[in-house]
């Protein structure tokens, strides 16, 4: 097996050059200047010092740029996550005590080895289990929550006394400026006469400039005395390196969680990926993308940080700056670093009430408040998942919506494959084609009942077609023969090998032939030895035109 298989590193590096560097090194300085405010406001989030989002932006960025297959993906604390490691790590401990931030790094460790066995097992289909309404109806819900929460960080609100004016102050113009810079301020600098990447960049800086703007005024106007919170000193450091505590008890209690947690954020992180390398032309592995997050979040785990996923936004704006490789993660951890280095003093007196709004504005863009209505439209059980998902979501907690979401979207998958779609056919008129006699005008025969299988047949299903089969032969007593038309069935299983059996000695002992038309030649090969096969009481048709013109008056 090539090193290439678990090293991606190996395979674009080789042709990396000196167009490519410029590309990703432009990539990283947007992306750092995005990153900085968005890891300190997340972390915050999660509960844990502002500190540690810039080091969850370090260490695994780069491991993902060893082991991840996409492109353009940027890995780093994100919102859903950041919540769902408040909730969990909230169990064991107080939100912002040292046992906490331990009970988060257990998370990262948790969720790194589990998302690295996954991705040893190749067992990236398991994100298959999540259907989209599912994942939109959560990630909808979790950004209604996130943003109420942080509103009262935005105006101020204390329990221990009214609005404080000065947090409104500053909270709200943030809010206003930065709803505004997103959609805006590029059009505004470009009718200005800024070129579009020049514009672009200074459009991605609006979190700094909220930032560098309400810092300034804390500090112009002794804003901190007058009740403003702020962030407080922040550690001028790179991020400690160490191996995470082990405590069984606590580890125990994280497990689901920080499996629910893996299991979200490669699902998020595989949806942007894929949908982002389609657009050049490319491919990711999932299973490899399982070992590369799960390396993101150990590399998350010895930095002392929480766990980490792939970020729909800062991917996009990666995408949108170039990036050509993985190689711009790696660049946009020397940009944080450079960060947490020299930049921190400046973030002592910056306001909560902004970091807030950065996550309030960045959260509402995940709502999708149009997409329960389009399911509603189009699939009543994907709705109820969906409905599900939110509304425990939002009265239970995040763990409780997207189970109810996973089990029910199960649930209804093996309630659909238990009743696979099958239809009465009958003769197109002037042609050789057979259709469904609810649908078209065709040519049907009293002797012949014909039976098109839309499914493979398996130990789910195939006692719902024999039902199926019961009634309509009751409501026909004039039939001789039974055509099961399978040029849609790929497979069948033993147990309905057992159930065409015993369909096939009913008919017999009624009177009855059972024939078998446009069978696979992979399903054909499957079937030639078995008794079924030797003891059919009618015969197997290439065609199913074939079998009418052989049967029909007989």
């Amino acid at each position: 097996m090539s090193p290439a298989r678990f090293l991606p590193i190996l395979e674009w590096s080789r042709s990396y050059n000196a167009a490519t560097f410029t590309s990703d090194l432009n990539a990283a300085v947007i992306v750092t200047i995005m990153l900085i405010p968005q890891s300190l406001a997340y972390a915050m989030l999660a509960g844990l010092p502002p500190e540690i989002g810039l080091y969850a932006s370090i260490l695994p960025l780069v491991a993902y740029a060893l082991f991840g297959t996409s492109r353009t993906l940027a890995v780093g604390p994100v919102a859903v996550v950041s919540l769902m490691t408040l909730t969990a790590a909230g169990r064991v401990a107080e939100p912002g005590s040292q046992a906490f931030i331990e009970a988060a790094i257990a998370l990262a460790t948790l969720s790194g080895g589990i998302l690295l066995i996954m991705g040893l097992l190749r067992l990236g289909f398991i994100a298959n289990l999540l259907s989209h309404p599912v994942i939109s109806g959560f990630i909808s819900a979790s950004g209604i929550l996130i943003a109420l929460g942080q509103l009262k960080g935005v105006v101020g609100y204390t329990e221990a006394g009214p609005v404080n004016l000065p947090t409104l102050a500053i909270g709200i113009p943030a809010l206003a400026f930065l709803f505004w810079v997103r959609k805006g301020l590029k059009p505004l600098l470009m009718k200005a006469g800024l070129p579009n990447r020049l514009a672009e960049l200074i459009a991605r800086a609006g979190p700094i400039m909220a930032v560098a703007a309400s810092t300034a005024a804390v500090v112009a106007f002794d804003l901190d005395a007058a009740g403003v919170r702020t962030v407080g000193a922040v550690p001028q450091a790179l991020p400690p390196l160490g191996l995470p505590g082990f405590d069984a008890a606590i580890w125990q209690t994280l497990l689901i969680p920080a499996l629910l947690i893996s299991t979200i954020g490669f699902v998020e992180s595989v949806s942007v990926a894929q949908t982002l390398a389609a657009r050049r032309r490319q491919r990711i592995q999932p299973d490899q993308e399982l070992i590369g997050l799960g390396a993101a979040n150990l590399a998350s785990a010895v930095s002392g940080a929480y766990p980490v996923t792939g970020g729909f936004a800062r991917s996009v704006v990666n995408f949108d700056a170039g990036a050509e490789t993985p190689a711009a993660g790696a660049f946009t951890a020397v940009g944080i670093s450079l960060a947490a280095l020299f930049l921190t003093p400046f973030l002592a007196r910056l306001p909560v009430a902004t970091l807030a709004a950065t996550i309030i504005v960045a959260v509402l863009t995940l709502v999708d408040l149009k997409a329960p209505l389009r399911v509603w439209r189009y699939s009543r059980s994907d709705f109820s998942a969906m409905a599900a998902t939110i509304a425990l979501t939002l009265l239970v907690s995040v763990e409780a919506g997207v189970t109810a979401g996973v089990v029910l979207s199960l649930a209804l998958f093996l309630w659909r494959a238990s009743r696979p779609h099958v239809a009465v056919v009958g003769q197109v008129p002037g042609t050789e084609h057979y259709r469904n006699v609810l649908r078209h005008q065709v040519i049907t025969h009293p002797n012949i009942l014909t039976l098109r299988i839309d499914d493979s047949l398996t130990y789910l299903n195939t006692r719902w077609v024999e039902e199926f089969l019961i009634e309509e032969l009751a409501e026909h007593p004039e039939v001789r023969h039974v055509i099961l038309m399978c040029s849609a069935v790929n497979a069948i299983d033993a147990s309905a090998l057992e159930s065409l059996e015993a369909i096939n000695q009913r008919l017999a002992d009624g009177g009855l032939q059972l024939h078998l038309t446009e069978v696979k030649g992979p399903v054909m090969d499957r079937l030639q030895d078995t008794h079924f096969l030797q003891a059919l009481s009618g015969r197997v048709f290439l065609s199913q035109h074939q079998a009418v013109e052989a049967l029909r008056g007989h």
